[in-house]
């Protein structure tokens, strides 16, 4: 057995409450799924997600020096643009917010839909589309490179980046 799971439907939801309990100084919002923590001085902010392939993975790497958002999809499902809107508003500021996307092509259609919505709203919004994984460059099997293994290192450079007063 790898895991205890009440109920399938129920998984990603249980997983962030549990994550509330641990972590009190983080948001988590359940309707629609995103976890967030407030900065008190302005500083860009970074948000990331994609599918809860075994965990919602980006929700562990919020927090000082790193991410200010994150949203995870449902089981190897793309988080919704609304999701990352809706994250987007509640950390964003007068710096403006970087979306930081794994090339998925559910990934960039959500969050560039997210990014045109926020600069609707008059929000300063950037994306940045992460797509490092040499291990799938001309496999027939993905629609490119997925950007897997260097998305956690970009959100810690660019969250220490944040922090330092780095702008869009």
């Amino acid at each position: 057995m790898k895991k205890l799971i009440n109920k399938v439907d129920d998984v990603i939801r249980e997983q962030l409450e549990g994550f509330a309990l641990a972590h009190l100084e983080l948001t988590v919002n359940t309707e629609p799924f995103y976890v967030c923590r407030r900065s008190d001085k302005p500083k860009v902010a970074l948000i990331s997600g994609g599918g809860s392939g075994h965990e919602p993975m980006h929700a562990g790497f919020v927090g000082f020096g790193m991410l200010d958002g994150a949203c995870p999809g449902h089981i190897f499902t793309s988080p919704t643009h609304d999701q990352m809107y809706e994250c987007a508003q509640n950390v964003s500021n007068e710096n403006g917010v970087l979306l930081l996307i794994k090339n998925y092509t559910g990934d960039i259609l959500n969050f560039e839909t997210a990014a045109e919505l926020l600069h609707g709203e008059g929000i300063a919004v950037q994306v940045a589309v992460i797509d490092d994984d040499v291990a799938v460059k001309d496999s027939l099997y993905t629609a490119g490179r997925r950007g897997v293994a260097t998305t956690v290192l970009a959100e810690k450079l660019l969250g220490a980046a944040a922090e330092e007063g780095y702008i869009l």
